[in-house]
């Protein structure tokens, strides 16, 4: 994939080597040895210059950024996509539940992966996946992938740096004495399991998850949540909410009550996020699946 990038040097980045200009916005240390070693990638007022360069207020700095084709070998195989959004630099896609993100032994075609890749294909344009939220195979909702190196790197620091904020709905056992919380308690791998994650105090790494009580059902013991990460730890919501004697409704893997829907009932709702060329505040929401809707 190709991708132009023109930036205007204002004064307060007068002096600046493109090198730190570049780290500035983002660019993750990948990036740059990239460019090195493509020829003329980094112009500026229309001239090839090292990443040394120092600047100066006015200049016109272009990156040229070309990447070469994706070694992922992902099969492409035809499912449909709910496109929510899509640029030069990156595609949001509301995934349904039974998709997994990526290609394993057990799921090697029927992914988010496949899909995309025969998207991309019937586009005519080369792809290579990079996912920045990552959703188990029954979670459902909004997935932010970037669609070139560049980009991803600005992403997966935002990611890092906890810029991107993601707000999940979920539906659990019980109901609450108060209308919002937090949770504080670190996650492991539960004893040899691949799969299972734990609270474990003293081998886990910390994950922080805030919650707040939206709804809760007279009917049946159960409470609608909305849930923001603050860390992202795999299963955190799930493994939390378990923790503190809420597990989700449908979830077999950390078992609760699943007389009702046969999935874990979590649905990544919105996306908020800066985007990583333009500066652009970006914010998306995808409204509950019928399964969940159904349930409320």
């Amino acid at each position: 994939m190709k991708r132009t990038l023109c930036y205007k040097i204002s004064q307060s980045d007068c002096g600046l080597t493109i090198l730190q200009f570049l780290k500035n916005k983002g660019y993750s240390s990948s990036n740059v040895v990239a460019l090195k070693k493509i020829k003329k990638s980094i112009l500026v007022n229309g001239n090839w210059e090292h990443v040394n360069y120092r600047l100066a207020e006015g200049d016109s700095l272009t990156i040229r950024y070309e990447e070469p084709p994706s070694g992922d070998h992902i099969v492409p195989v035809y499912y449909p996509l709910h496109i929510v959004y899509e640029d030069e630099d990156l595609i949001i896609i509301n995934k349904p539940h039974d998709m997994p993100i990526h290609p394993s032994m057990n799921h090697y075609t029927g992914t988010l992966a496949n899909a995309l890749m025969h998207y991309y294909r019937e586009k005519g344009e080369s792809f290579t996946f990079r996912c920045i939220n990552r959703l188990d195979k029954d979670t459902t909702g909004l997935v932010l992938l970037a669609k070139h190196g560049i980009s991803a790197g600005m992403l997966s620091l935002q990611m890092q740096q906890r810029q991107i904020k993601r707000t999940y709905l979920a539906i659990v056992e019980g109901s609450f004495d108060t209308v919002s919380g937090t949770i504080d308690a670190p996650i492991a791998r539960k004893g040899e399991s691949i799969i299972e994650r734990e609270v474990n105090f003293e081998t886990g790494e910390r994950a922080v998850t805030h919650y707040e009580v939206l709804q809760h059902s007279k009917s049946f013991p159960y409470s609608l949540l909305s849930v923001h990460l603050e860390t992202g730890r795999t299963h955190q919501i799930r493994v939390h909410m378990q923790h503190i004697g809420h597990p989700l409704i449908g979830d077999t893997l950390y078992p609760s009550d699943c007389s009702h829907i046969t999935r874990q009932a979590l649905h990544s709702y919105r996306l908020q996020f800066t985007h990583p060329v333009t500066g652009q505040t970006m914010d998306f929401k995808a409204e509950l699946p019928n399964d969940m809707s159904r349930l409320i």
